[in-house]
């Protein structure tokens, strides 16, 4: 039963420290989102951003430069280096942010001359990329050297003044795998440290503000956590009639199993999985004017934790359904200072820098996954068991509102993996609608990633996509059931970067049964997908067994053992485990990720790969051109009778001339076509030029009937005959090199 609520009311939702820099993390907008729909008012921020924004000024270095340091023979040259430089540092600093939120780009000029910021340890680097300058413009160079200018103030408050500081994560190890709630708890009765001081009189001057009735607070990471509870914290003590809830990525999967009734020292809600139901049941009864007495009576909430008579209870009893993604609204981004965000160059690869750099409004093809059976992944929960994908053209709707709203024309899409027909589906709709906008998402390598479904994606502003290879070997990823081969992912990738859209790709070692032979073997294929230079991009991450996995559900098949039977009380998802082959994956780390870095920097492919490890590795048994050899194989060319067939050109202008030849004449067409970079002609004779043209506009993109290869060729031999002679004839291959597509 919905009742009716007054717009004086107020819900107010916060990302804590700290997520990205570049770009608010999407959490709060989508549920912002939501509530519009139920005419529920509500006000969101995204503190990271905003605490970072105020410790990084000429105000906030001040007071940071005051605090109390270690004497200076404790503290490092480095630290000693920078507090000799501190009114550089200060001088400069609201003119270097100011330049990476795009307000003044003159600035890059001097940042290049490089006598302009003061430099740490973080510059020692430098040199070894002098060379990727010379492919990237002046305000890129800037924006990197600006990057290793705040690392190195960063390097400093770590130091002396917050040892849990970071840019992208706060406190993050208290979060990380704590099956107890003990040493987080610990942690909050401790004095608010330095960055906790920012932090509440941001949070105090918001709630006097907005005086919400209720509190909600999204934690994505094990790097939120922290900030969470002490958020929490500070507003349960000084306005304890606001009622707290937390949701979001860690509660969903590390406190499934929540027992420890302290939590609720904090928040009176922890919601788990799709949060727009259990949200709106809270809200329902908090912003009330007559809430319910003894709340929650049975059958009013959805996958809710709260304490009950001192004990931790877990209330899923409402009998509603959770909402359609065609129900939930589009993500509002409203309150957020979307001017004011930092983009950041870490690292100069093009691909590695788009999680750093410029405003992405994110959006969700599909809830899910379609694949869903990845034995390494979370597959048994709801976030990634309920499939339900959206249809492209209310994809689009979103699109255009968001663009309206937030004057950004950006788009990550932040799918488990985005499904190749539902991709196919929102570029056709994007180029019907002749929008202008620049896109990427997460795939799965699969081979429907054809050459022209690759082209399309490129002529829709999809510039680039991620995707899990994994482990590099066939053995493994049968047993990961990733459903693809490594010669597979090697054409995709082909295919993706033939159409200039960039690749990157998760990879990863140590997955149980794995042996050392493999992991060599898997080095070898990355390193030979870079060479071809198929890969543009990618990140090593060792395995990590969790509790919703099939791995971690049924460990046994994997031939590895879980050293702990004992389920904590606080987060319970990481497992510790014995792999049975007895190999330390952890002493591959370092130099699986130099080898890496050096390859997305496309050098170093001639290196053996021993020089990598400073201890015994055996030879690889990749052959050198596996990789060169697999994408020299032809693929199949037969057309499948239902493929769609597309045209992303214009429509061509006509001569009409005469040929001769032994006395006959006929007559003969020259089609002449224009794309955004050069003009080409095509000659038919005039009866199969008639057709072409006529046909051309029926399957341009700009139509809403898209029409099958069967049905174009029965087309044509109405009144022409041998379709094949013609569609494989000069004219048509010419076409396809030039937008003609099979999709």
């Amino acid at each position: 039963m919905h009742k009716t609520l007054h717009l004086k009311t107020k819900v107010f939702l916060i990302t804590p420290p700290f997520t990205q820099l570049n770009t608010p993390y999407p959490a709060t907008a989508y549920i912002k989102g939501f509530l519009n729909t139920k005419n529920i008012p509500a006000t969101q921020a995204d503190l990271g951003i905003e605490v970072i924004l105020e410790l990084f000024s000429k105000k906030g270095l001040e007071d940071l430069f005051h605090q109390p340091t270690p004497d200076a023979q404790h503290l490092t040259p480095n630290t000693q280096r920078i507090l000799a430089l501190q009114d550089e540092y200060i001088k400069t600093i609201d003119s270097v942010i100011a330049f990476l939120q795009g307000k003044n780009p003159t600035l890059a000029l001097q940042i290049c001359q490089e006598d302009y910021l003061p430099e740490a340890s973080r510059f020692a680097q430098l040199e070894e990329l002098d060379w990727a300058f010379g492919t990237m413009g002046t305000q890129d160079k800037a924006k990197h050297l600006s990057t290793l200018y705040l690392e190195d103030i960063s390097d400093f408050i770590v130091e002396c003044v917050d040892a849990n500081f970071g840019f992208s994560r706060y406190a993050e190890r208290l979060g990380r795998s704590a099956n107890s709630f003990d040493e987080l708890y610990l942690a909050l009765q401790q004095e608010p440290t330095y960055i906790d001081g920012i932090l509440i009189s941001l949070l105090k001057a918001k709630i006097e503000t907005i005086q919400p009735e209720l509190f909600l607070i999204s934690v994505p990471f094990p790097g939120n956590l922290y900030s969470a509870f002490r958020s929490a914290q500070w507003v349960r003590k000084n306005h304890p009639n606001i009622k707290i809830a937390m949701g979001g990525g860690f509660p969903n999967t590390e406190l499934r199993s929540l027992s420890d009734a302290r939590v609720f020292e904090f928040f009176d809600f922890i919601t788990l999985d799709d949060g727009e139901l259990p949200v709106e049941l809270i809200c329902d009864v908090v912003l009330n004017s007559n809430p319910l007495e003894g709340w929650p009576k049975d059958g009013v909430a959805k996958r809710t934790f709260l304490l009950e008579n001192g004990k931790v209870v877990y209330k899923n009893d409402s009998t509603r359904s959770d909402y359609k993604q065609s129900e939930v609204g589009t993500p509002d981004y409203s309150d957020l200072l979307l001017d004011k965000y930092i983009s950041v160059i870490e690292i100069v690869n093009p691909m590695h820098r788009m999680w750093s750099d410029g405003r992405w409004n994110k959006l969700t093809m599909a809830h899910g996954c379609y694949w869903g059976k990845c034995t390494f992944c979370d597959i048994s929960l709801d976030y990634i068991k309920v499939y339900e994908p959206i249809a492209a053209n209310l994809l689009c709707d979103r699109m255009e509102e968001m663009i309206a709203q937030t004057g950004q024309n950006g788009f990550h899409y932040v799918d488990e993996a985005a499904p190749p027909a539902l991709m196919r589906a929102l570029a056709l709709e994007i180029l019907r609608r002749k929008l202008s906008v620049t896109w990427w998402t997460n795939i799965r390598f699969e081979k429907s990633f054809t050459r022209d479904l690759c082209l399309l994606l490129k002529a829709s502003g999809c510039i680039a996509v991620s995707g899990g290879l994994e482990v590099a070997s066939d053995r493994l990823l049968k047993l990961i059931d990733k459903g693809v081969t490594v010669e597979q992912v090697a054409k995709v990738t082909r295919n993706f970067t033939e159409a200039d859209i960039m690749v990157h790709s998760y990879l990863m070692y140590g997955y149980p049964t794995q042996t050392i032979q493999e992991t060599v073997d898997s080095l070898e294929m990355v390193r030979q997908l870079f060479e071809v230079g198929v890969l543009q991009s990618g990140f090593w991450h060792q395995f990590a067994m969790t509790a919703h996995s099939p791995v971690g559900m049924n460990p046994e098949k994997f031939g590895v053992v879980k050293e702990n039977e004992t389920i904590g009380t606080f987060a319970n998802n990481d497992i510790n485990y014995v792999d049975k082959t007895g190999i330390d994956h952890g002493k591959f780390s370092f130099g699986l990720k130099k080898s890496l870095y050096n390859f997305m920097h496309g050098i170093c492919f001639d290196y053996e790969l021993q020089d990598w490890f400073d201890f015994k590795i055996p030879k690889t048994r990749i052959h050198p051109d596996f990789i060169a050899d697999a994408l020299a194989e032809d693929d199949d060319f037969n057309i499948k009778p239902t493929a769609k067939i597309v045209w992303l050109g214009g429509k061509p202008s006509v001569a009409h001339f005469t040929k001769s030849k032994k006395g006959n004449s006929w007559e003969m067409m020259t089609l002449t076509f224009h794309d955004k970079k050069k003009s080409f002609a095509i000659q038919t004779n005039k009866n199969e030029g008639e057709w072409l043209l006529e046909i051309l506009q029926k399957i341009a993109v700009s139509n809403s009937k898209i029409l099958s290869f069967q049905e174009i060729k029965s087309d044509f031999e109405t009144s022409l005959e041998d379709f094949e002679l013609f569609w494989y004839s000069k004219p048509v291959n010419t076409l396809r090199e030039f937008g003609l597509l099979v999709l």
